[in-house]
């Protein structure tokens, strides 16, 4: 199939310029002014904004967790995230201790090959780090192109792992060319302000975020920094919410320290005041919202060049999966649907409302990701020779976020009535016609599997 969109401002990175793209195939063949190709299909992108696929590097996807799956499979969890201008996304593994790197991929295997509609790659989620699992690591980054390795300093006897094991990953991950990824908290001081909360009878939502303050989130950061500093490991910190957290980044910048930083969008837009409401379970989530100033502060980091990706940690649950918790807060399913969203809202909130350009759009919500994680410039960028993953966005469309109009496999929307500039108009997978007059034309297992290359500090 051959596709040629018209007329439209073409961002990158780098450059905004009026032209037109002509993709062949699964390619961006040619990129020129009043380009002389007989298309199969050409898009009319006058006035339109043409910028690369949006890629959410932190999705969970038919995830276990919390005695329950999250709601979206990758089926519609691929699906939606097309309707929102992604199309890639990087999913969690999740390693069971005692257990292989080879059977959990297995396991995650069958549940996206023949199921995505959008392309996907894996992290590997190191649950259990001995000698074994150490030679396996090894065989991710050479032989699975998978080089990113979740680890977790919090959900002590499930998921998290000592720092002892992380030290020991961080030398194997780092002689083979892979990077480390993180949820940065201090899991011991959070299970016992849980522990104190319960036994004073305090149940609400509320007390999720309160057994969760700034500093667990500040010390746990600043140590994965002092243990990247010790190893020379590539890093990277997902959902970075508050302000301390950034100023333990920002300290170790001081001994010339490089590390990479993930915030999610609900960070930057809402905040903790939502747990005093009747329906606050909506927003627990790990780490919990915080409150403006943290707003303020990551807006900052942005711009600063500090924070370098914008995911979602998109993880929902149905209302009667987080009535799991309306007795206690602590059985509440963390996580909220937030895949759909994110590209309308940076560009709302952040391009609209000038804290961001338009290049830093682009920056935060794709090509980063793609660079530090191994994909570019196959993906994030509009270029010849890229794959032709193309978002044609309308710039000035106004709508409003509402459960009744998203397609995410979730019964709410944590934005219901929220005022959106901005709307994803096509998208193109890989040359074909993913989303068009707000239809997906693609098909469960349209989506590939996206085999990465190796990390480098360098972006």
């Amino acid at each position: 199939m051959s596709v040629l969109i018209k007329n439209g401002k073409v961002v990158t990175v780098e450059s905004e310029f009026i032209a037109d793209v002509y993709c062949e195939g699964e390619k961006i063949v040619a990129i020129g002014k009043n380009l002389n190709y007989k298309a199969d299909k050409v898009i009319d992108a006058s006035s339109k904004l043409v910028f690369p696929g949006g890629i959410d590097p932190h999705v969970h996807l038919d995830m276990p967790f919390m005695g329950t799956y999250s709601s979206d499979d990758y089926e519609t969890g691929t699906r939606a995230a097309l309707f929102g201008g992604t199309t890639s996304v990087i999913e969690f593994i999740l390693q069971k201790q005692g257990d292989t790197l080879h059977n959990a991929l297995k396991t995650w295997q069958e549940k996206s090959i023949h199921k995505a509609v959008g392309d996907f790659g894996y992290h590997m989620a190191i649950t259990d780090f001995n000698d074994d699992v150490a030679k396996e690591v090894v065989q991710m980054i050479e032989g699975q192109g998978i080089t990113s390795f979740k680890t977790f300093m919090a959900y002590k006897g499930v998921l998290m792992i000592d720092d002892g094991q992380m030290v020991q990953l961080m030398k194997v991950v780092k002689k083979h060319g892979g990077i480390v990824t993180v949820h940065a908290t201090n899991g011991d001081m959070i299970d016992s302000l849980i522990a104190k909360n319960l036994a004073a009878g305090n149940t609400k939502p509320i007390y999720h975020y309160l057994s969760q303050p700034e500093v667990t989130e500040a010390e746990a950061t600043g140590r994965f920094c002092d243990m990247l500093y010790y190893t020379g490991c590539p890093g990277y910190i997902v959902h970075l919410t508050c302000e301390g957290a950034l100023n333990a980044v920002r300290e170790r910048s001081l001994k010339n320290q490089k590390i990479f930083i993930e915030t999610c969008s609900q960070y930057l837009m809402i905040d903790a005041s939502l747990y005093d409401q009747a329906d606050g379970a909506k927003w627990v989530m790990s780490p919990p919202l915080r409150q403006k100033k943290d707003q303020e502060a990551l807006w900052s980091g942005i711009n600063q060049g500090i924070i370098q990706v914008v995911g979602t940690d998109h993880c929902p649950f149905t209302l009667e999966q987080k009535d799991m918790g309306k007795d206690n807060f602590a059985k509440i399913p963390n996580g909220h649907p937030a895949i759909e969203h994110r590209i309308e809202f940076m560009y709302s909130e952040g391009v609209r409302k000038e804290k961001i350009s338009l290049n830093k759009f682009i920056e935060i919500c794709s090509t980063n990701a793609a660079k530090i994680f191994g994909m570019y410039p196959k993906k994030g960028t509009i270029a010849i020779g890229a794959d032709a993953d193309i978002v044609v966005f309308d710039p000035d469309k106004e709508h409003v976020i509402s459960v009744n109009t998203h397609h995410m496999n979730c019964d709410y929307s944590g934005y219901e009535g929220w005022k959106v500039t901005g709307k994803i108009e096509t998208v193109l997978l890989r040359g074909k016609i993913a989303i068009e007059n707000n239809q997906c034309h693609l098909k469960p297992g349209d989506g590939k599997f996206i085999s990465r290359g190796k990390s480098s500090m360098v972006i």
